[in-house]
């Protein structure tokens, strides 16, 4: 994950946090009483110029927990059977100890104090991570309780589009609608959405601490430092 060449790296970029996309897939709508079925994450990196790129992606499919609420609507939408024998589930701490622990590396590689997940509609990522970490008792969750970012209000920022799909055409990023709802395909687009949203930013109004203008009047290419 190399971070070489600009100051400080990406913690500096935001503020000590790593950016880490996040998707679900869930039997429903409320964390506190419907599956988990699957969790992707895919951790974003900064290269030696300063642009965001995704970096590796950590998934695992889910068992729901005893007592999970499965809503056949919600399962027939994803096109999922949380009992197929060919899933490999994990069960749930299981699950979340496979994909937190290379996070919890990754933090510490890019000397930031904590993950901040990255979610299109992000309050419903956080919500099911936040509702297993209590089920499951696990201490070390890399991830900030209640701070994120939300792709779908940079992208209604940047192209006027929220739903996923239509701000991944107008930002020009291909998008397979056969193999969405998937938790790996939805994080890895995601990823990519992000970051061109945030490299976009950065090429044209400079990155915090770095303003476009300079005392002599605005720089005349500012691609010429990227």
């Amino acid at each position: 994950m190399g971070e070489t060449g600009v100051k400080n790296g990406i913690a500096s970029r935001f503020r000590g946090f790593l950016p880490v996309v996040v998707d679900v897939e869930t039997a429903g709508f409320n964390p506190k009483t419907d599956a988990l079925l699957e969790i992707a994450a895919v951790i974003i990196r900064m290269d030696e110029k300063g642009r965001l790129h995704p970096d590796t992606t950590h998934a695992s499919h889910v068992q729901p927990f005893p007592g999970a609420n499965l809503e056949q609507s919600a399962l027939d939408f994803i096109g999922i059977d949380p009992y197929h024998p060919l899933r490999a589930a994990r069960l749930e701490r299981d699950a979340l100890g496979h994909v937190f622990k290379p996070i919890r590396n990754a933090v510490k590689e890019a000397g930031c104090s904590r993950a901040i997940l990255v979610g299109h509609n992000a309050f419903f990522d956080l919500g099911f991570l936040n509702a297993a970490v209590e089920r499951t008792g696990i201490k070390r969750n890399p991830f900030h309780s209640f701070s994120s970012f939300d792709t779908a209000t940079l992208a209604g920022l940047a192209y006027g589009q929220t739903v996923l799909a239509r701000a991944m055409q107008a930002a020009n990023i291909q998008w397979d609608e056969s193999r969405a709802h998937s938790a790996v395909y939805d994080a890895e687009r995601t990823a990519e959405l992000f970051c061109t949203i945030i490299n976009t930013w950065d090429e044209k109004c400079g990155r915090p601490g770095e303003p476009p203008f300079s005392s002599s009047g605005p720089r005349e290419n500012p691609q010429d430092e990227y």
